[in-house]
């Protein structure tokens, strides 16, 4: 019994459960799995493949949000719905060839892929491929740069997609909308939704989440761009600053260059003054020296005068006696 009910629930939380607040990353997933089984049925190429992704994005990224309006029984969500879808699929008509377009129609969960069931929104091709996590291609070469770009928008509302291929395309604008089967095919996909009376025009100033989102991002980016001015002026203060110490730096080490050359002068100068004295002093000594000299000369001739003198003495006395 355990076992039985550990099954059910994790069926249940397999099952894919899509809201509003989907975000990118859940996007880019969702559409890789849905471009991915495309791919593999209708026997792509790599360029083809790469050019699916790009329209599956944007169709998935435009209605994510417009869904929750789809649930509460809005009717104009509902048409804006299938305004999206038929712009997916005429551009996809651009992309495939004509056998492979054929074909795309006739597999509802390609052609129609949403459906609600449960009071949620979920893609039919989850039905026929159980397995979430096997696909039978790579990731295409911009599965997470594409922000799209290359949505009708930018392109004056026209196909980006037109032309780009050699291969006969599928002749004919084959539009949901516009079908005389619309009123079956929103009861096949969106039947258990009680549409409210009155609300097949979107009320003015109404808001919707993708507006919502929009809002708070652009406040988000404002402040950030805000801060990022504060900080470049702070920076730009900084740098004015580290400029003006840059600039006062050198004229004090000029002035400590000029205290010390001052220095080095005063100390050559009392150097030379020193020098100077000293060689004075050097040539002065030898007049000293024959000072001396003249001094001992006198002393040995006074000394040698007397000693004559004394002896002529001795022999004079000697005479006499």
């Amino acid at each position: 019994m355990k076992r039985i009910i550990f099954i059910f629930l994790a069926t249940v939380m397999s099952t894919t459960i899509c809201s509003a607040a989907m975000s990118n990353g859940k996007v880019r997933k969702e559409t890789l799995f849905l471009s991915d089984k495309m791919a593999y049925e209708l026997d792509l190429s790599v360029e083809q493949y790469n050019d699916i992704y790009e329209i599956n994005y944007d169709f998935i990224s435009g209605i994510r949000y417009l869904m929750d309006d789809v649930l509460r029984g809005e009717e104009w969500a509902l048409n804006r719905y299938y305004d999206y879808l038929d712009m997916r699929n005429d551009d996809l008509r651009w992309v495939l060839s004509n056998r492979q377009y054929s074909r795309f129609m006739q597999a509802s969960y390609f052609y129609r892929p949403i459906y609600v069931n449960g009071g949620h929104w979920r893609f039919r091709v989850y039905i026929n491929y159980s397995n979430h996590n096997h696909y039978y291609r790579p990731h295409p070469h911009h599965y997470k740069s594409y922000n799209g770009g290359h949505y009708r928008k930018h392109y004056h509302n026209k196909s980006y997609y037109k032309g780009r291929y050699n291969h006969p395309v599928h002749h004919g604008v084959d539009r949901i909308r516009n079908d005389r089967s619309y009123q079956t095919t929103r009861r096949s996909d969106f039947g258990t939704i009680t549409m409210k009376p009155n609300s097949s025009k979107r009320p003015e100033g109404y808001k919707t989440s993708t507006r919502r989102t929009s809002n708070s991002n652009t406040k988000r980016e404002n402040v950030n761009s805000s801060s990022r001015v504060d900080n470049k002026s702070n920076s730009s203060t900084r740098r004015s600053v580290s400029t003006d110490n840059s600039s006062r730096r050198p004229k004090s080490e000029s002035t400590h260059t000029k205290v010390e050359n001052t220095r080095t002068k005063n100390n050559n100068t009392s150097s030379t003054r020193r020098t100077k004295v000293e060689t004075d002093s050097r040539s002065k000594s030898p007049s000293s020296n024959v000072r001396s000299s003249g001094n001992s000369s006198r002393k040995s001739n006074s000394s040698s005068s007397r000693s004559s003198n004394n002896s002529s003495s001795r022999k004079a006395e000697k005479t006499k006696r």
